[in-house]
């Protein structure tokens, strides 16, 4: 029962900090306005809807690559092969994404992606089963 745990608690964080990763790398190649700071939620709201296309994605793509992560990590420590901790993790992860997505200003598209794409960690789990036959 405890790895079972473990297991979830690890895909979020494993999910968690590639999603930081990759979010940093967008933040570095898309850089916000000089002296904004991401944290200013005012500040967020009036620059959003004008941010270029792809420091958009980037947060899109750093969702994609967490939920592989989390559906692969959550899936190897559990060693059961049951898909329902993965799941788990992508559930919470939609969780954090709708509140995210309702503090902010986003375009319509990136509520259907910023959801949709937490689906992946059904590839992580899939991914990490194929790793455990070979």
């Amino acid at each position: 029962m405890l790895r079972k745990i473990l297991s979830v608690v690890a895909g979020i964080i494993a999910g968690s900090v590639i999603v930081g990763l990759v979010e940093w790398l967008g933040h570095y190649l898309y850089p916000l306005p000089a002296g904004m700071k991401s944290n200013d939620m005012e500040a967020m709201k009036e620059y959003i809807p004008n941010a270029p296309f792809m420091a958009l994605f980037f947060v899109i793509i750093a969702y994609a690559l967490g939920a592989l992560a989390a559906g692969f990590v959550s899936t190897k420590i559990a060693r059961d092969g049951k898909n329902i901790y993965a799941i788990i993790c992508g559930i919470i992860f939609v969780i954090i994404t709708i509140i995210n997505l309702a503090m902010l200003p986003t375009p319509a598209w990136f509520w259907v992606l910023g959801i949709l794409v937490w689906v992946l960690v059904l590839a992580g789990y899939k991914l990490a089963l194929n790793k455990n036959r070979a």
